[in-house]
């Protein structure tokens, strides 16, 4: 339903801040986890489309390590082939 006001959406700077800080750190927490599924679903669809885990980690900005461990287990449960160091592309 349309109030009938068609100006654009406010400036990041003019937009309203929670007056609570619970409601802030709420939506914090809202947004990591929005953010962590987002990452999960990236990342499984790279792996899924034959990524390897340096070319992941290079395009989220951290360590192979890093992404190998945050990632490795939960792909491993859903099936995922992951390729090891070597394999080549067929």
């Amino acid at each position: 339903m349309s109030d009938g006001n068609n100006s654009p959406p406010p400036e990041p700077s003019e937009r309203s801040e929670p007056s609570e800080p619970a409601d802030a750190l709420a939506a914090v927490v809202a947004l990591r986890r929005l953010a962590d599924q987002l990452e999960d679903s990236a990342v499984e669809q790279a792996m899924r489309s034959g990524w390897t885990w340096p070319q992941v980690s290079e395009a989220l900005g951290v360590t192979r390590q890093a992404v190998h461990k945050k990632h490795a287990k939960r792909l491993i449960a859903a099936g995922v082939k992951l390729r090891r160091r070597g394999d080549e592309r067929v």
